[in-house]
């Protein structure tokens, strides 16, 4: 019987947030209190639109007996603590040197950890300072910035397809079965990389428009009609201060494909650069986006406030864009997840039914942007108190069991504001049906979230309205320090030569 290890290990750091990320907080969907491994490790992940939950099929597929070494991960927020990548890094080795076949990683590519930009990359690293021969393959989030040691020290890689990302099964399963294949002595693979030096913004990074529509169309291609083994565009993750960020190519060829490979990697990475300006936001002014959504006539219309975004490393407090709502009197509105544990905290004692009058968020300050947070004074009903949980019935993440924490609806009257004990970007509806609030009935949606939101909600809304609100996930790239970042980078540099 074969032996497996696989192992989880995401967060997507923003370098500019404030919010702390300690080893505790990586058990975002097995119960909070940080990592979990085998069985428990298998309950939170098993049958979930994950890439993980593809390698737990798979090795069952192959009668492979299957190792869940760790399964670390947490909300998007600050720099992780380096504790966190020595005990992942531990109990990977720790399994590697128990023995096994071949080893099934689920990593997200955009973490950064106090001493090191590029923990994925040190962990790969070290498996391959034990273990020189060991076939590995990695399944990354589409938001990845890749590295040289990453790179050179997996054997397969393939990357998420779709933003919102709805591929997170496939992706797991394409790297799984590739590795599978070279088990069996089917396929030599080879991996070929490029990284462009690129910061895109994220409103513009996604696979379903131009302009990375067909860059993706095409890599899809090739790997469809057998061309490559696996062929992968990585948008990137631009807020993050660190040498390798970028937008990134890479192609898994068997030997025997490397010229086909090679300009098929040339080819996707020109097309990414000769549209390089096509991947910038124009920010607008708040006022002005919310009195162009009130003249629409028909809903439900989103309010897409995409400065202040959990699934970013920001931290949902922020309620300019909701003082806006309010200035301009729009109605009919359900807003949040909006995080405040000191609000819920303060509801819950009152009770449902009862008027409360509360300082609503402000507690977050971002020093990197000389940013300090202000609370917003609303008054209102207790309408409904809930534990925050439900179970992801939309495509991204299905399965999944999300928490918000403990929740409390506040009804201000011409709005329903949702207030959370736990930071969430809202990708599925349950983040308002769990509280008795039929999003699908409001003519407006007031969310913080860029383009996760679609996943859940685009088969009920109108339109969308991008909101450029202020916070840690700005599409303002002058508003960062950068110091580390790698130099010349586009935009900042506008001469350069990426050498293709």
């Amino acid at each position: 019987m074969q032996r497996f290890v696989t192992a989880v290990f995401s967060h997507e750091t923003n370098t500019f947030s404030s919010i702390p990320t300690p080893l505790k907080s990586f058990g975002r969907y097995s119960g909070g209190n940080g990592p979990v491994s085998g069985d428990a490790a298998v309950a939170a992940y098993q049958g979930a639109n994950m890439p993980v939950a593809a390698y737990i099929d798979l090795a069952e597929e192959a009668g492979a007996e299957l190792n869940f070494a760790i399964a670390a991960q947490a909300t998007p927020s600050g720099c992780a603590e380096d504790t966190v990548l020595e005990h992942v890094a531990e109990a990977v080795c720790e399994a590697v040197r128990a023995g096994c076949d071949a080893l099934f990683l689920d990593l997200h590519g955009g973490m950064v950890t106090q001493g090191y930009d590029d923990p994925e990359g040190e962990l790969l690293s070290r498996v391959r300072a034990i273990a020189p021969d060991l076939p590995i393959c990695v399944a990354f989030d589409f938001h990845t910035n890749m590295s040289k040691a990453t790179a050179e020290n997996a054997t397969v890689i393939t990357g998420y397809r779709t933003y919102p990302h709805v591929d997170t099964y496939e992706t797991g399963e394409r790297a799984g079965r590739t590795l599978i294949r070279t088990l069996k002595g089917e396929v030599d693979p080879v991996i070929l990389w490029h990284s462009l030096p690129l910061l895109t913004h994220l409103n513009c990074q996604t696979p379903s428009r131009q302009p990375m529509k067909d860059i993706m169309d095409k890599a899809i291609a090739a790997e469809a009609d057998g061309r490559v083994l696996n062929a992968s565009v990585l948008g990137g993750w631009p807020l993050a201060d660190i040498p390798h960020v970028g937008v990134h190519g890479v192609i898994v060829a068997d030997k025997s494909q490397l010229n086909a490979a090679q300009s098929l990697l040339a080819d996707l990475m020109e097309m990414t650069w000769e549209r390089r300006d096509d991947f910038f936001f124009a920010v607008e002014p708040i006022e002005e986006s919310i009195a162009r959504a009130k003249d629409m006539s028909e809903g439900p219309i989103v309010l897409a406030d995409h400065g202040d975004v959990g699934g970013s490393g920001g931290s949902t407090d922020i309620h300019a864009v909701l003082a806006e709502v309010i200035q301009q009197d729009l109605e009919d509105v359900c807003a949040g997840p909006f995080w405040d544990p000191d609000t819920v905290e303060q509801m819950v004692a009152a009770g449902i039914g009862a008027e409360v009058t509360v300082q609503l968020g402000g507690q977050t300050d971002y020093p990197a942007i000389d940013f300090k947070g202000e609370p917003l004074e609303l008054t209102g009903t207790v309408r409904r108190i809930t534990d925050g949980k439900f179970v992801v019935t939309g495509p991204k993440n299905t399965g999944i069991r999300e928490s918000l924490g403990v929740t409390a609806v506040l009804d201000i009257g011409s709005i329903e504001i949702v207030v959370c004990s736990t930071r969430h970007e809202p990708y599925d509806l349950g983040v308002f049906t769990h509280a008795g609030i039929d999003p699908a009935r409001k003519k407006f949606i007031l969310i913080k979230s860029r383009q996760h939101f679609r996943a859940g909600f685009e088969p009920i809304l109108k339109d969308v309205v991008m909101i450029s609100g202020p916070g840690i996930c700005t599409s303002d790239y002058s508003k960062f320090p950068w110091k580390n970042v790698r130099r010349p980078i586009y935009p900042l540099d506008r001469e350069l030569d990426p050498k293709i």
